[in-house]
């Protein structure tokens, strides 16, 4: 057996002793493991002949099997190497795109939300504890008193710092998620175009031709560490063709659903008027045919609505318009450095915890009981936010999002 925790060389062989390869070998005992068990990797290289040849090796040994995705992970948490916030955090840092991505979920990994919560639930816990005392001791004058008033006092500093980290506007999630963007307008206005000069590669066809998207095309850009998603929808107008009738329907329900809609047209007498809640742009295209002129705005429910002038084709306009999406994703995303929260199921079970102090907190003079059973609640949403209580039903959702073998 190699040393443990050292990185040794070793020439692999089957069970036949047939060489495989020369590799490097470590070596973890547990518990001092990423798993908490025994574990060993063999670093070998990356040609299909030995890794294929690797697999069939270790095949042949009875009771072992390719890991499922997440599986090594998920006997990490199972085992008390991480909670299930960190988890979730190594999870988004495998799937990040971006940088801004990676420095959140690499604060989630170390535990940046986990500590918080359990030294929320800690406090929980040490207020109920002097609830319950005083519920013991009810019989003994003013001793109920003397224990209360300090716990209240505890649970009202905690319900304060946990708002603040509600009140974060869903900023994490947003970075998480990404960024939005449809492209928008009639056929043949350069849609196509635009989505290729700002992926800079031929990701749409671009063709003369009225109707040749038919279908929605999305690409994933990294805008100065920001995740964002463009989509290039099929042109609406109306039409007999069924085909494109489709298309016309998802590109209105897809813009519909952005973040931000980008209404391209080539018409500079053009005149965009939208009530929805979706921020609206007019990017005028084609000013190498029709003119430069300089950017203005248009109305927006009588506030002002950004206006470009590019030509997609030759670049011109393009820097103005990255930035201005690189400004508006700036407000988007907000400060993200110092958010907590970077999953629904987080926010969804701190609200939880919140609401239970806030109940305790109502109830206080109404029974020490009442206040007690609310403080077990909010301990009980801090313990599944954590993973360690009444969580099964999640975890096989979370883990099998992981990649295979991690």
């Amino acid at each position: 057996m190699p040393a443990p925790r050292v990185a040794t060389r070793a020439l692999l062989h089957d069970v036949g002793q047939r060489p495989i390869d020369d590799s490097v070998v470590l070596w973890f005992p547990g518990p001092a493991s990423a798993t908490g068990e025994d574990v060993a990797e063999f670093h070998v290289h990356g040609g299909r002949a030995v890794v294929a040849a690797m697999f069939a090796a270790l095949s042949s040994f009875k009771n072992v099997r390719p890991a499922e995705p997440g599986e090594f992970t998920r006997r990490a948490f199972e085992n008390g190497k991480l909670d299930l916030t960190e988890a979730e955090g190594l999870d988004d840092l495998i799937h990040a795109d971006t940088d801004r991505q990676r420095r959140q979920a690499l604060r989630q990994l170390k535990g940046v939300l986990g500590d918080k919560a359990r030294d929320w639930r800690a406090q929980i816990i040490e207020a109920s504890a002097l609830i319950e005392a005083g519920i013991d001791f009810s019989d003994e004058g003013d001793v109920p008193a003397e224990l209360t008033a300090p716990a209240l006092a505890k649970v009202r500093a905690l319900l304060i710092e946990i708002e603040k980290v509600l009140a974060g506007q869903g900023h994490g999630e947003r970075l998480r998620d990404g960024l939005v963007v449809a492209i928008a307008g009639p056929p043949n206005v350069g849609k196509s175009t635009l989505i290729n000069q700002l992926a800079r590669r031929e990701v749409a066809i671009v063709s003369p031709h009225a109707g040749t998207t038919r279908d929605i095309i999305e690409v994933q850009l990294d805008l100065d560490g920001y995740p964002v998603t463009f989509i290039d929808t099929a042109g609406i107008r109306e039409t007999s063709d069924p085909v494109e009738q489709e298309g016309v329907r998802r590109a209105r329900a897809r813009a519909g659903e952005a973040d931000l809609v980008l209404w391209l047209a080539d018409d500079f007498d053009a005149k965009v008027r939208h009530d929805g809640a979706t921020p609206v742009w007019l990017v005028r295209n084609k000013i190498d045919l029709a003119g430069a002129g300089a950017a203005g705005v248009v109305e927006r429910r009588g506030r002002p609505m950004a206006e470009y002038r590019i030509s997609a084709s030759r670049g011109d306009g393009i820097p103005e318009l990255i930035a201005g999406l690189v400004t508006f994703a700036q407000d988007y995303f907000g400060s993200t450095e110092g958010g907590l929260i970077s999953r629904e199921r987080q926010r969804t079970l701190l609200l939880a915890t919140a609401d239970s102090l806030r109940r305790g907190l109502a109830a206080a003079g109404k029974g020490d009981e009442l206040v007690a059973e609310d403080l077990r609640a909010a301990a009980h949403s801090l313990g599944r936010l954590l993973g360690r209580v009444d969580v099964e039903d999640i975890l096989d959702v979370i883990f099998r999002e992981f990649c295979v073998g991690k």
